[in-house]
């Protein structure tokens, strides 16, 4: 069975939901297909910088968002190994003041389901699940996705949405994922299971040799974060099959240095799960005829920035704007719209990518110079100090 369809989109996580959120406010009927049974976020915690709190205004559910979602009063920093803090950026009245937005920190799963929500609420907008693409044929005329039940959709557009492992992104580009030998383990915990933390709205990051964690409140407070970061031997060593590297085990040898709060923290953990980090180089170009990757699909990160969902949220924004400017109604106004787009979200999205590598290299350092240098140059900043976050989440930074 075939069904032609004016624009689709492939991949419903947040992406792929604010984008189709993105089309429809341009006054474009958007058709969206998801792998899963249901709508489902693999993760806990989302940090949403003003960036990503303004794309969700101008989106229309900030609102909806706002009641489940924690405004943390500041961030700190801390050194995972003595205890001490390093600084503290204020993330109160003074940084939303320079921003328009706030700073939020939220559950994935109640952000999926609000978009999900609008989504179906959109009378332009046409949701199915249970739908994984396993082929496409992607043309100047339009594209067409084949699913595993044998559905087949003919689009004049074609969005990519569907992450790190796209299966759209072999039309633009043959480049592979890159693991940075770092693992993951990160769940939440009843607020009343975070001992000292749990009164705290701050975004506490602890940092030292080869580790981090990364801990906030989520759902009103009710829940309370945790991300335990770890470089693993053993992938440095050669060992990558899933099974060889990043287990438990290693999680508990990698953070043993660390001071009692830290080490006590992780012991909380669920260990039933990690997540291997990877992410991709940029790329010049993310549209390949009529074919446009966005967010992980077109430029996965990693999280030390804190930005993969919300570039994924400012790409479904710029999209409804160039659809919307361009009056996308046939191949020639699609073609203009984006070209608009990558003019916008490329430079932007690719500068994200290229600064996480460093500042994860800067948290994790084992040189004894560079950590003194830094913990300095942390000491010497004010709190109010927002001049090397302008760049990220000024309003006319996009």
């Amino acid at each position: 069975m075939t069904t032609k369809v004016d624009n689709l989109v492939v991949g419903g996580g947040i992406g792929g939901l604010a984008t189709a959120l993105g089309i429809a406010g341009s006054g474009h009927r958007v058709h969206l297909l998801e792998r899963n049974a249901d709508f489902t976020e693999i993760g806990a915690g989302l940090q949403f910088g003003p960036n990503a709190s303004r794309a969700l205004d101008q989106l229309g559910v900030l609102q909806d968002v706002l009641p489940s979602a924690v405004r943390p009063l500041r961030a700190v920093i801390m050194d995972a190994y003595s205890g001490a803090p390093l600084t503290v950026l204020e993330l109160g009245d003074k940084f939303e003041q320079r921003y328009g937005y706030p700073y939020l920190v939220l559950h994935r799963h109640d952000l999926l389901e609000i978009l999900v929500k609008h989504c179906r609420e959109n009378d332009l907008i046409t949701l199915e699940t249970g739908r994984n693409v396993v082929d496409s044929e992607v043309g100047p005329d339009g594209a067409a996705v084949m699913c595993s039940d044998g559905t087949r959709y003919e689009a004049r557009a074609l969005v990519a949405a569907d992450g790190l492992h796209s299966v759209l992104r072999r039309h633009v580009t043959s480049d592979t994922v890159q693991c940075s030998g770092y693992a993951a383990y990160r769940g939440t915990i009843p607020i009343e299971a975070a001992g000292w933390a749990a009164g705290s709205t701050d975004v506490i990051l602890w940092i030292g040799p080869d580790i981090h964690l990364m801990q906030y409140p989520v759902r009103r407070s009710a829940l309370y974060n945790q991300v335990a970061v770890f470089r693993s031997p053993r992938y440095a060593a050669g060992l990558r099959e899933p099974d060889q590297w990043g287990r438990p085990d290693e999680l508990d040898q990698a953070f043993a240095p660390a001071c009692e709060r830290v080490r006590a923290a992780v012991a909380k953990i669920d260990r039933t799960r990690y997540w291997p980090m990877f992410d991709r180089a940029p790329i010049e170009s993310w549209a390949h005829q009529s074919l446009l990757l966005i967010g992980d699909a077109a430029h996965p990160m990693l999280q030390y920035l804190g930005q993969g969902a919300c570039q994924a949220l400012e790409d479904a924004v710029e999209l409804g704007e160039q659809f919307r400017a361009n009056r996308v109604h046939d191949n020639k106004s699609r073609e203009a719209a984006y070209l608009g787009f990558q003019e916008r979200r490329v430079p932007r999205a690719s500068r994200c990518q290229t600064v996480a590598r460093p500042w994860g290299d800067l948290w994790h350092t084992s040189d004894p110079l560079l950590i003194e240098v830094r913990n300095l140059l942390f000491a010497k900043r004010t709190q109010d100090d927002y001049a090397e976050l302008d760049w990220l989440y000024a309003a006319d930074a996009r």
